[in-house]
């Protein structure tokens, strides 16, 4: 895939994230606020910040979806590369705890309860999704490449150092 296909092709793809963290959240909440105390305030703000920062991270994953890994997250568009630079020398599913923690902190700026089990869902599902399709697909197209960094980058809990390999040419460089 050339760069402006794999940058076209991951805007589009925005609309994933944009659907789970913001379209259903809003749909199960309406954007109101549960809260009735003046205490909440840090809370909200905490919340807010945790969107901010989210966000950040999930426009920095897609762009270096489409920049490094030349395709997008989308399964039907996948990348040509491997992808072990930026965020992904620190933990492997930014993209998922970026969009998960979107919805976590609506939950704290709303006081919502039911966004909370909604991110509890979201969690289950991208775990579901990441162990039955994902890595198994991953491993098949990259191989000994996909497993070293399996092996050195956790899944969900980022390392407090960057991994600095660099497996196999098939992955793209930082």
């Amino acid at each position: 895939m050339r760069p402006a296909a794999a940058i076209a092709g991951t805007s589009v793809f925005l609309i994933a994230p944009a659907t789970v963290a913001g379209f259903v959240p809003w749909y199960i909440s309406r954007w109101h606020s549960a809260w009735t105390t003046r205490l909440a305030i840090p809370i909200k703000i905490a919340g807010a910040l945790l969107i901010l920062a989210a966000a950040a991270v999930i426009v920095e994953s897609f762009a270096r979806f489409a920049i490094k890994g030349l395709g997008t997250p989308s399964p039907a568009l996948p990348t040509h590369y491997l992808v072990v630079s930026g965020l992904y020398r620190f933990v492997r599913n930014p993209m998922y705890i970026a969009v998960a923690s979107i919805i976590l902190g609506q939950a704290f700026i709303f006081g919502s309860l039911a966004l909370l089990a909604y991110a509890t869902l979201v969690c289950a599902a991208f775990h579901l999704f990441v162990m039955t399709y994902e890595e198994p697909k991953l491993r098949t197209k990259f191989g000994s490449a996909y497993t070293e960094y399996c092996a050195e980058v956790p899944r969900w809990i980022p390392r407090t150092s960057p991994w600095m390999g660099d497996s196999s040419a098939h992955a793209a460089g930082s």
